[in-house]
């Protein structure tokens, strides 16, 4: 969003930075994310979504 200052990285940030938590707020792709994302999910990071209702997996 302009002027929120957030900044916008690229995908290959999230191996760099290894988070603990990864939240998708696309859900109805959620499982295409987590598919991508497996490499994460071997080093411990878990992925949230939050709709239709909160889970961590």
């Amino acid at each position: 969003m302009p002027g929120s200052h957030i900044p916008i990285l690229p995908p290959s940030a999230l191996a760099e930075r290894r988070p603990d938590y990864l939240l998708i707020l696309p859900w109805n792709i959620a499982d295409e994310v987590k598919q991508k994302n497996a490499g994460l999910a071997a080093q411990g990071t878990r992925f949230v979504t939050a709709v239709p209702s909160l889970a961590v997996s």
